[in-house]
């Protein structure tokens, strides 16, 4: 179990994070970018996985700068709000945010990044804005085809939904086009399909995606 903690921007803006300690010495940093519902249990989930794999992690409550404490489930409604809330952002101050929660976890090492659904996004805007990041795991990020054009500094690694219904197939292939460099898998499954909490969870694509993502991590952040 980890520990909720308060950050603060070069800004001064002030946010939660959820951050998520090793057994022993850190691997590694890892910042994990939340989904629209916040750092609810599914995501502190996520971070203490990553943790129990030896990473220190830190999981910042992104949308605090719209709603503070935002913490929903999946249902149709709640849905909507999260994408409601989406317009109120500013993903160059949600890269303040990430700042300073790679800050917070620096001590651990390098640092890298997965993140899902809208953080998924946000995990491919900070491959290139955030220095010094170590590596990107993007999953089924419905943001980055309309960020095509970004140059990422560090290594990415995409994971994308082959009937992702918010993200049309044509458009992820094209991402996929226009960064070659980069690693690209598609999986036979839908949106938000890593989280077990949806009816979109394909179990077989979340495992497998989770192994690729490990080591990735241990290849650029170990």
């Amino acid at each position: 179990m980890g520990t909720t903690i308060r950050l603060t921007t070069s800004d001064g803006h002030t946010l939660s994070a959820y951050r998520a300690e090793p057994a022993g010495k850190p691997r590694g940093g890892l910042i994990v970018a939340m989904e629209i519902f916040g750092v609810n249990s599914h995501i502190r989930g996520v971070a203490d996985g990553y943790a129990a794999d030896g990473y220190q992690v830190i999981a910042p409550a992104l949308f605090d700068r719209a709603e503070p404490g935002y913490d929903t489930g999946y249902s149709q409604e709640e849905i909507q709000r999260g994408v409601a809330l989406i317009p109120k952002l500013d993903l160059d101050k949600a890269m303040l945010d990430l700042a300073a929660a790679m800050g917070n976890i620096a001590s651990a090492g390098k640092v890298g990044i997965v993140g899902y659904c809208w953080g998924g996004t946000v995990a491919w805007k900070a491959a290139a804005s955030l220095a010094g990041l170590a590596c990107a795991v993007p999953y089924y990020g419905g943001g980055i085809p309309g960020l095509i054009g970004l140059q990422p500094k560090c290594p990415v690694m995409f994971q994308w939904g082959e009937s992702d219904a918010s993200i049309a197939m044509d458009k992820a292939k094209a991402v996929a086009a226009a960064h070659p460099a980069q690693t690209h898998h598609f999986y036979a499954a839908g949106h938000g399909f890593n989280c077990d909490q949806r009816a979109s969870y394909h179990a077989a694509s979340a495992q497998l995606a989770r192994q690729r993502t490990l080591a990735f991590l241990r290849k650029h952040v170990d």
